[in-house]
């Protein structure tokens, strides 16, 4: 199912209706969601904003980002966010490395632990995400991204 060429929205869909299916994606979106990071959890140890900085920095060029972009990036709040380095620290998933350019620039870079996790969390999330989404949804899964980058797109 293509949602775009193949859906014309009812102006008149009743009100109720309307708002019943916005609950039912958010519904279904918690629900994954929490199973994806409970399976997370037991298998790696982390909790969800280590897995959403792990995989924030696995996937930028030399694993490594500015601090305050990683912050914001991942939705927390600057004191949250230093809680969740500090702990990855501690952890020896990421490491602070002060920028050679600019006093001011502090990276969150990944260990050689961090880097190990984070390849083998990815590949667990990849594994999990095809059982709980992929194999449900079927050829309507890419169909439910691409509505998904529209709904960004349209409402950022």
């Amino acid at each position: 199912m293509r949602y775009r060429d193949s859906v014309t929205p009812d102006p008149n869909t009743d009100d109720d209706e309307v708002v019943t299916w916005w609950g039912l994606v958010i519904e279904g979106y918690l629900a994954t969601q929490d199973k994806l990071m409970g399976e997370i959890a037991d298998r790696f140890g982390l909790a969800p904003a280590s897995f959403d900085i792990l995989m924030r920095l696995v996937r930028s060029p030399e694993h490594r980002m500015p601090m305050t972009r990683l912050a914001t990036e991942a939705a927390l709040s600057s004191g949250g966010f230093t809680k969740v380095a500090d702990r990855l620290v501690a952890a020896d998933l990421i490491c602070r490395v002060p920028s050679p350019d600019d006093r001011r620039v502090t990276f969150a870079s990944l260990t050689d632990h961090g880097l190990d996790v984070a390849d083998r969390a990815r590949a667990a999330c990849a594994e999990i995400l095809r059982r709980i989404v992929l194999t449900p949804l079927g050829e309507d899964a890419p169909a439910l991204a691409e509505a998904m980058r529209t709904l960004r797109s349209v409402n950022s």
